[in-house]
């Protein structure tokens, strides 16, 4: 005979749910330690290891970056998570600039409003996390400037004035034309070596 368990009174609370989401997030990204683990938007999504075209992207805005990194005294980093808010999405940017001693949430973890630039190289499976979802909660969490190079429309989208209602400016350029970065940076962005490749 079967028998009918007793249906819960309450139901489990918002604070339950993240806190179970964010011991499955250090799970997985333990599990998974070669690999991009994000939170986006509740989902849990491990990333490929990014390809030989992804790098040499990656390795280009390095070198566009570069010297103006060195000259201020900024750091570049490869993988950090992003703390959005306590209870946001966690993101690891291609690439976050950071100024010499940036305000941190643990050790793992920089705030997004003490972040001098993030940049987002699209995959084919983050086109709409990168132009869509992500730059969403970036703006909401003080990123100043969002930068996504996306090798499918071989076009640059620089994101900046972050507001509670999400950022206020786009340019985008396609592969091959002069980015302007704003203040701090005061830096133009050579993207013709992008269709050289």
């Amino acid at each position: 005979m079967a028998k009918v368990l007793d249906r819960p009174t309450t139901k489990p609370s918002r604070q339950d749910h993240e806190d179970d989401l964010g011991g499955r997030l250090s799970e997985m990204c333990e599990r998974w330690p070669d690999r991009r683990v994000e939170l986006i938007n509740g989902r849990i999504v491990v990333r490929e290891l990014p390809t030989g075209t992804h790098n040499d992207i990656v390795f280009w805005i390095l070198t566009q970056l570069l010297s103006t990194v060195t000259e201020r005294g900024w750091k570049i980093w490869n993988d950090i998570k992003l703390h959005l808010g306590p209870q946001s999405d966690r993101y690891r940017p291609d690439l976050t600039v950071v100024p010499p001693n940036p305000r941190m949430w643990g050790e793992d973890e920089t705030y997004g409003d003490t972040t001098l630039l993030v940049v987002e190289v699209v995959s084919s499976s983050s086109i709409n996390d990168d132009h869509v979802v992500k730059p969403r909660n970036c703006a909401l969490a003080g990123v100043p400037l969002y930068l996504v190079i996306d090798t499918f429309e071989e076009q640059i989208r620089l994101l900046s004035d972050p507001s509670k209602t999400g950022y206020s400016r786009e340019v985008i350029v396609k592969f091959g034309a002069l980015l302007d970065l704003p203040a701090p940076w005061n830096l133009t962005i050579d993207t013709g070596k992008l269709i050289e490749e």
